[in-house]
């Protein structure tokens, strides 16, 4: 873990939730109201915040199965619910990061193309970052459903390098989780996790990574002069 790493990457790719955009209020809404339609007790913050990461189909099935039983059947049911209800409740209470609206206008200032790749199917992600106002800072957005798999597949990853016209070596990868790191090193760029992000309950200093940042403005001290 070198975490005084410095990179000159040529892209700069994003994961969503837990770095660019603080989303548990709306997802712990969602989850709560599909719970409450289920007859089921609903979930606290903290348990809804590890149960964030690989897509909302993981994070259903962790609703319904984490010390309680559910069948197949009746997750499959539930993703459909969480669904119809996160559409109404998505951005609704998301915030930006501190930092993260200076970071992005200082890439682009620089000229680096900028990605997001995230797990949050296409139906959320597109509507969440105009509500946001952030879509226009990005020429590619790669969601979970964009590809068969998921991250930590690094498939996402060089789908993302390609839409950009850059090799995977030549971007830089900022997440909040294994997930992030864990693709990004399988397609060999490096890697920066940020510590106010979600991790899945994981602690974010246990996993291999170039560098940890506190602030999403912290990446510029990994990115040499242009």
């Amino acid at each position: 873990m070198r975490m005084d790493a410095r990179f000159a990457p040529r892209a700069v790719l994003f994961d969503l939730d837990g770095t660019l955009l603080d989303t548990i209020a709306d997802l712990a809404d969602a989850a709560n109201l599909m719970l409450a339609e289920l007859a089921r007790p609903a979930r606290s913050l903290e348990e809804i915040h590890s149960f964030v990461g690989k897509g909302i189909p993981n994070l259903v099935r962790r609703c319904l199965t984490e010390g309680t039983r559910a069948s197949e059947d009746e997750i499959d049911a539930a993703v459909g619910v969480f669904r119809r209800h996160y559409a109404v409740v998505n951005g609704a209470r998301t915030r930006i990061y501190p930092g993260v609206a200076e970071l992005l206008d200082h890439l682009r200032g620089r000229g680096l193309p900028l990605a997001v790749v995230t797990n949050k199917a296409a139906a959320f992600t597109l509507p969440l970052l105009e509500r946001m106002a952030i879509a226009h800072y990005f020429d590619a957005v790669v969601s979970g459903d964009t590809l068969p798999v998921k991250k930590p597949d690094p498939a996402m990853l060089h789908l993302a390098c390609a839409r950009l016209g850059v090799a995977a070596r030549q971007a830089l990868m900022v997440g909040d989780s294994a997930n992030d790191a864990f693709a990004a090193r399988d397609a060999g760029m490096p890697v920066l996790l940020v510590r106010y992000g979600y991790s899945e309950g994981m602690p974010v200093d246990s996993i291999e990574c170039d560098g940890l940042l506190s602030n999403a403005l912290e990446v510029l001290d990994h990115i040499g002069p242009a």
